[in-house]
């Protein structure tokens, strides 16, 4: 888990297909994090393309910038297909485990 991240994933949503569509997410600002913001694929991929550090896990109640941090996202390759996906093993699919969807 890196000790410092860019942002946390805290929810994602799906299209049919299960492709990542948008995520609601909390970006670093210095010391501080945003509130919530939502970043569809596209922006999410150039992040991580630009070597930004993303993580899934959820805001710690009542400790504004305290988050319980589940697992790094990765950019993956199926094919000429680009995958999110938490965890090491190989994915056919978008799949950021223990995200919940809204």
């Amino acid at each position: 888990m890196p000790a410092k991240f860019d942002g946390i994933i805290e929810a994602a949503r799906y299209d049919t297909e299960g492709r990542l569509l948008v995520v609601k997410a909390y970006e670093r600002r210095g010391a501080a994090f945003s509130d919530v913001v939502l970043l569809d694929r596209k922006t999410l991929v150039e992040r991580l393309k630009a070597h930004q550090r993303f993580v899934t896990g959820k805001r710690v109640k009542h400790l504004g910038g305290t988050f319980q941090v589940s697992a790094q996202v990765r950019l993956a390759r199926n094919g000429a297909q680009e995958i999110l996906a938490t965890g090491k093993e190989p994915v056919a699919r978008d799949t950021l485990e223990g995200v919940p969807v809204f």
